[in-house]
């Protein structure tokens, strides 16, 4: 049996392409619907309250396209919402945190793992709690040490196309000393935009740091509950891309098209506090 609905995945603007991209690369057959909210990013700066309107705003957009499963490839959404969210609605949930934070706990050497993320998703403790709860159950004899860093500014570094400049270099610079001083062995990139500033990150930090990108681990995520659920995609399928974004479709476009490597079709806007 198969289900050949799409799974929508939803983000605060372009950094959700890195798990989507991920999910394209394990799962070619699944059709995808993506909504990158760039008219309103970044959502690391507001409230929880609004955060919370935002993520039922996406997940009632993406419910209208008959999705079987959502993708919440949002920290922030994460971190504010995902409680409310399970409670809500009925169909599968993936998020981001969980699986970010075991690959951190399976890769440190040391236990010392850094987190960097937006201010709401560092002052919500929910990375802090995920580690501990992970080493606990997957390396009880080596204790995690937790530092998380909230890097507000990488978020508009990322939706302005400004991946490799100076002004990157230095911000990053800035945000890493704590990181260096508390010597971290691993650092999990707690927003999906920031695997965009990957090289700039792990220049900074040197190649003894092991940076978590936790695209990989939620399409794996999505894999399993796919076929937990049995609602994967007919393997003579070939899957498709709808994106969505509440901006400049010209912005999203040439950005997104730069990152994933081709030109990004089926690009549309839509005024999602009409929703």
């Amino acid at each position: 049996m198969s289900d050949n609905r799409p799974i929508g995945i939803f983000d605060s603007g372009l950094g959700g392409l890195t798990v989507l991209k991920a999910v394209q690369e394990l799962l070619p057959n699944e059709s995808l619907v993506y909504f990158g909210d760039s008219g309103r990013t970044p959502y690391g700066t507001k409230s929880p309250e609004t955060v919370l309107k935002y993520t039922f705003q996406d997940i009632n957009f993406l419910l209208e396209h008959d999705v079987k499963m959502i993708v919440i490839a949002c920290n922030t959404a994460s971190a504010c919402s995902l409680d409310a969210v399970l409670k809500q609605y009925t169909l599968p949930i993936v998020e981001v945190v969980g699986p970010g934070s075991r690959a951190a706990v399976r890769t440190s050497n040391t236990g010392r793992i850094g987190v960097i993320g937006t201010p709401a998703t560092v002052a919500s403790g929910v990375y802090e709690r995920a580690i501990q709860a992970a080493a606990a159950r997957l390396t009880p004899d080596q204790p995690a040490t937790y530092l998380g860093k909230a890097c507000p500014l990488f978020v508009p570094l990322v939706e302005e196309g400004w991946w490799d400049r100076e002004v990157t270099a230095l911000t990053v610079r800035e945000y890493m000393k704590p990181l260096q001083e508390a010597d971290v062995d691993t650092v999990v990139l707690g927003c999906t935009h920031y695997p965009l500033l990957q090289s700039a990150i792990q220049k900074e930090m040197g190649e003894g740091v092991t940076l978590v990108n936790s695209a990989l681990e939620v399409a794996r995520e999505v894999q399993a509950v796919l076929t937990e659920r049995n609602i994967a995609t007919g393997s003579d399928s070939t899957g498709s891309v709808s994106f969505f974004t509440s901006d400049s479709v010209e912005k999203f476009s040439e950005l997104g098209s730069v990152f994933l490597g081709h030109p990004l079709e089926n690009v549309t806007k839509i005024d999602i506090e009409a929703r």
